[in-house]
C-alpha cells in the first residue's frame, strides 16, 4: 500500500479499478478529497496514485481482490480510516477476451455484489455510488422475473450457486460477461432501497465501446467486427472515451442527480437505443 496523503476527516472518494475509466474519474472528481484507489494489480494502483499526486491530488493506493469479501472489507476499512467516505465508484472488471467464464462471473458478477454489500457499512449519509456496468447488460434476452429477482436480492455469497450461473447455462466467457452486466443493473436497482435508508444513492453506468486498454483488446478480438459495426451504426458514430464516462459519473455523484437512484445510465453513443428499436443491424455482432 502506497500513501500520498495523511489521515484526516476530509472527504474520501473510493475508486475500485485503476484502469482508464478509474483514472479519468479520479482526475475529474477527486480534487480536494482523499482518493482511495483500489486495484488487483498493486503496481497499477501505485502508478496511478503517483500520477494523481503529481497533479495535486491526495491519493492512497491499495491492492484489492474484488472476488474476496475479506479483501473488499479491508479496503472499506482503509477508506473509512482515511476520512468520510462520501463517494464510491466501482470500475473493476474482466472482459471476455481477458478471462475464463468462471473468472468473469467471480469478478464482474460476484465482485460487484460484494462491493455493494461491504461499502454500505461505511459510506456516509448524503453520499453516492456508481457501478460501471456495460451496455452488454441491456442486450441480453429477457430473463425470467424470478431469476431477475434472485440476481437483484439474494445474498452475494449465494450468487454463483444460482442455476442461471451454472456451467451448463453459462457456456462461455462472452455470455458470462453479458449475464454479469445484466446482474449489475439488477443489483444496483435492488440495493437502492437499503442504501436510501442510509441516506445514500446508488446508480450504474453502462458504457458502450470505450477506448481503454480493455476496450481496445476487445476490438482486436473475436467480437471486434461486431463492435465496430455497432459503433458505425449508432447515433454518435464514434468510439467513446474515458472522459465521457467520467463526466457522466460526476453527474450521478453530484447534487444535480439528487433524485436519481437505482437506475442505469447508458453512455454508449446510442447503441442500446438503436438495437432496441431495430434501427441498428446487429447481424455483424452475432
Amino acid at each position: 500500500m502506497t500513501s500520498t496523503s495523511g489521515r484526516g476527516e476530509r472527504e474520501v472518494l473510493v475508486i475500485i479499478g485503476a484502469g482508464g475509466m478509474g483514472r479519468a474519474i479520479a482526475h475529474r472528481v477527486g480534487a480536494g478529497r482523499t482518493i482511495v484507489l483500489g486495484d488487483v494489480q498493486a503496481e497499477q494502483a501505485d502508478r496511478v496514485a503517483a500520477e494523481l499526486a503529481e497533479h495535486g491530488h491526495a491519493a492512497l493506493a491499495v491492492q484489492v481482490d474484488v472476488s474476496s469479501r475479506e479483501s473488499i472489507a479491508e479496503l472499506a476499512g482503509i477508506a473509512a480510516g482515511a476520512g468520510r467516505v462520501v463517494n464510491l465508484v466501482h470500475t473493476a472488471g474482466l472482459s471476455p477476451e481477458q478471462a475464463s467464464m468462471e473468472a468473469v462471473l467471480a469478478v464482474d458478477l460476484l465482485g460487484v455484489a460484494l462491493v455493494i454489500e461491504e461499502f454500505l457499512n461505511v459510506i456516509e449519509p448524503g453520499g453516492a455510488a456508481v457501478v460501471i456496468a456495460s451496455m452488454a447488460g441491456h442486450l441480453i434476452p429477457p430473463l425470467a422475473p424470478e431469476v431477475e429477482q434472485q440476481l437483484a436480492t439474494i445474498p452475494a455469497d449465494e450468487l454463483l450457486g444460482l442455476p442461471v450461473c451454472a456451467a451448463d447455462q453459462v457456456l462461455n466467457s462472452h455470455y458470462a460477461y453479458v449475464l454479469a452486466k445484466r446482474a449489475n443493473h439488477l443489483r444496483v436497482a435492488g440495493a437502492a432501497s437499503a442504501w436510501g435508508r442510509r441516506g445514500v444513492r446508488i446508480n450504474s453506468i453502462s458504457p458502450g465501446v470505450i477506448s481503454t486498454a480493455m476496450g481496445r483488446q476487445e476490438l482486436a478480438g473475436a467480437s471486434g467486427d461486431g463492435m465496430r459495426a455497432m459503433i458505425a451504426g449508432a447515433g454518435m458514430g464514434r468510439i467513446g472515451t474515458p472522459d465521457d464516462i467520467a463526466v457522466a459519473t460526476e453527474f450521478l455523484l453530484g447534487p444535480g442527480a439528487g433524485f436519481i437512484t437505482g437506475v442505469d445510465l447508458a453512455v454508449d453513443g446510442g447503441v442500446t437505443g438503436a438495437v432496441r428499436t431495430g434501427t441498428l443491424d446487429t447481424s455483424a455482432a452475432s
